[in-house]
């Protein structure tokens, strides 16, 4: 009779917070969708052999220069952003152009959101991404290693 292998399944208290690496990506002259697409991986931790869907194994990612990225084809112009306030008439709009001048680090901040799951987890897992306009961050401690994209 053949032996069976035991598969080991990871509880989130076991993946110490300790454990978690940082990462910091350059975002300058990247593709917003390419650079969220790696992001959303390593913040769920697809990357980690320890990885599970149903627990949080990802790591931290800095995303510094959030103002050069560069978004593909013309959709810097034609691409938009929509909210609701939630009264007659309350739509509000403004095209990813408006938006990179604006307020550069939600751009990456919706691009990677989009690529989470839509549960608790899923924001917990957002809460690990921080981004920056320019090339300072304050997380020198943390001592992150460079992510190439």
């Amino acid at each position: 009779m053949k032996a069976k292998s035991k598969t080991t399944q990871f509880k989130s208290r076991e993946t110490a917070a300790e454990e978690r690496k940082w990462f910091v990506v350059d975002a300058t002259d990247k593709v917003v969708g390419r650079v969220a697409a790696q992001i959303a991986n390593v913040l769920r931790g697809k990357r980690n052999p320890a990885y599970a869907p149903h627990t949080d194994t990802g790591d931290f990612v800095i995303v510094i220069n959030a103002e050069k990225i560069k978004f593909s084809g013309e959709k810097l112009q034609s691409k938009l952003y929509r909210h609701h306030s939630g009264y007659p008439g309350g739509l509000k709009a403004e095209t990813a152009g408006k938006r990179q001048q604006r307020k550069p680090e939600d751009l990456i901040k919706l691009a990677v959101s989009g690529m989470l799951p839509k549960t608790p987890l899923g924001r917990t897992q957002l809460l690990k991404l921080k981004v920056y306009r320019g090339e300072k961050h304050p997380h020198q401690a943390q001592t992150p290693v460079e992510l190439s994209i």
